[in-house]
């Protein structure tokens, strides 16, 4: 195969028509460049330029190998160019995987930011309910980060990035509404919207109330996150989300649990961070959850 360093040659040659300029603009000396275009000659099995007193020209072979070759030195360069920007931190993509409720709440505004700040970055983004799939995306080398709640030691390297609350949902005019805060008891027995099985957040959520039995009285189920919240203030009944969930101007009431509840967020990520994810988890560390105002100001009620 040849090496770009002979498709250089071959290019500066055709172009100054003498292999004397080309050894001057490609900082070689004459033998080497005239090493360089005969192995490239070789290579090719016929002559590419023929040799003459006043200099150099392309055989047809050389002129039909020109093209291709400008190809190839052009995707050189573009290849150097993009790992350049990737390590720089101002070009390439970051594939992520965010738990569903935390894109708006905590991605979000870092995405804005990048997107005026680093333009020439790309965050290819999936949502996920299923932690278990987005650690095998993660450990087969189908993702560069993950953000979830800590679900404990997964063999990734884990930084913090945030606190979240979780937080009861409920109708406006529910009587429970009227609380500062919740205790768990009495969730037993209220109206209740649950996640479906793909939605693992569910399964999370019945494991640390496991003392409540909500079984009984669940009304609807839902496998997206944020659904779960306007179904209950629809007036379907109660449900438990992290406050992520909630988005502003939520036209339910929204109330802390007593004690209250709260889970450490994280990113994932495997082995050695290059300059983007690195730089991505810093931003994401220093702008943290983002929580509505007027939600913050409905749970600020039970402190």
């Amino acid at each position: 195969m040849p090496s770009l360093r002979a498709l250089e040659c071959l290019l500066a040659a055709a172009e100054l028509r003498s292999v004397t300029r080309a050894a001057r603009r490609l900082h070689l000396s004459q033998p080497a460049i005239s090493h360089q275009l005969a192995a490239l000659e070789r290579e090719a099995g016929t002559a590419l330029l023929i040799r003459e007193r006043r200099g150099v020209r392309l055989t047809a072979a050389g002129r039909a190998a020109l093209p291709e070759a400008r190809r190839a030195v052009a995707a050189a360069d573009d290849a150097m160019r993009i790992a350049r920007a990737v390590g720089q931190g101002v070009g390439g993509v970051v594939r992520v995987v965010c738990a569903q409720s935390l894109t708006v709440a905590l991605l979000a505004p870092v995405l804005t930011q990048w997107n005026l700040e680093r333009p020439g970055v790309t965050i290819a983004l999936r949502e996920s309910t299923d932690p278990e799939a987005a650690f095998a995306m993660l450990e087969s080398g189908e993702a560069d980060l993950l953000l979830f709640p800590d679900l404990g030691d997964a063999g990734f390297e884990t930084t913090a990035v945030a606190e979240e609350e979780v937080v009861v949902a409920l109708p406006a005019r529910h009587p429970l509404a009227a609380q500062p805060a919740i205790r768990p008891r009495e969730l037993e027995g209220q109206p209740f919207v649950r996640f479906t099985p793909e939605n693992r957040l569910g399964a999370w959520i019945e494991s640390h109330l496991d003392e409540v039995d909500l079984r009984p009285s669940v009304v609807a189920r839902t496998a997206v996150t944020t659904h779960a919240p306007q179904l209950a203030a629809a007036g379907l009944g109660l449900t438990v989300v992290p406050v992520s969930a909630v988005a502003a101007g939520f036209s339910g009431a929204v109330r802390p649990f007593e004690p209250r509840w709260t889970r450490r967020l994280v990113a994932m990520t495997t082995g050695p961070r290059d300059p983007l994810v690195t730089q991505l988890v810093s931003d994401l560390r220093s702008t943290g959850l983002r929580v509505p105002g007027d939600i913050a100001d409905q749970l600020d009620r039970g402190a």
